[in-house]
């Protein structure tokens, strides 16, 4: 059985299984994660991502990614703050609508703004839009994320997320091939109580973290 690649633990077990590929749950941090043998290659997965149409002038887009942007500018105001967008995709918006909002804005991308130079620096506070669900690695980049925002900074997070295994068998998020990280709220839970973060839920979709030291 494969170990979770979130928190290395090795209390890990079959959860669901379909036509596509097997999903296996941790014990110990709930994360349920895709079997590592059925991932895309690079060059499949970059294929995937050049067909989404994410446009900084689309307003359903805007719309999307407000129910982020609107709670997390709530709660850090509009005094111009560093911030960094991870993963932000073909066509950054997010970063744009909070740049307009009057902060400072770096973008990176491990397809389409591959800066690590940006990843150097803590900052105020990051944000993650619908990207963390597709971490082959979410040790790595979960350890990345945490540690760029400064203490008592922000971590600002969309992604759907897991419920129980009769849920889980009719989501359809769990069909898209790049799609092999799964979070629930017992996932950040554990994250938050591990890490020194206070978590809050904004919605189905929106998690906001704050580091406490």
């Amino acid at each position: 059985m494969a170990p979770c690649p979130l928190c290395h633990s090795q209390s890990t077990a079959l959860f669901f299984e379909d036509r596509r590929r097997q999903y296996f749950r941790c014990g110990e941090c709930a994360l349920i994660f895709a079997d590592p043998g059925s991932r895309l290659s690079p060059q499949e997965e970059k294929a995937h991502y050049d067909l989404h149409e994410n446009n900084p002038e689309d307003m359903g887009y805007r719309r999307f990614l407000a129910r982020l942007a609107d709670p997390l500018l709530e709660r850090i105001g509009r005094e111009p703050l560093d911030g960094l967008d991870f993963g932000c995709g073909p066509g950054p918006t997010l970063s744009l609508m909070l740049a307009e909002a009057g902060h400072n804005m770096a973008v990176y991308d491990p397809y389409f703004a591959d800066k690590p130079a940006v990843l150097d620096t803590q900052y105020d506070f990051v944000t993650c839009t619908e990207a963390i669900e597709h971490f082959y690695t979410p040790a790595k980049e979960w350890g990345q994320l945490v540690g760029m925002v400064k203490p008592s900074g922000w971590l600002g997070l969309m992604t759907k997320l897991a419920r129980d295994a009769d849920a889980f068998a009719q989501w359809h998020y769990k069909n898209d091939p790049t799609h092999v990280s799964f979070f629930s709220r017992e996932t950040f839970h554990y994250l938050a109580q591990r890490d020194g973060l206070d978590v809050e839920f904004v919605g189905n979709d929106v998690i906001l973290l704050r580091k406490t030291q």
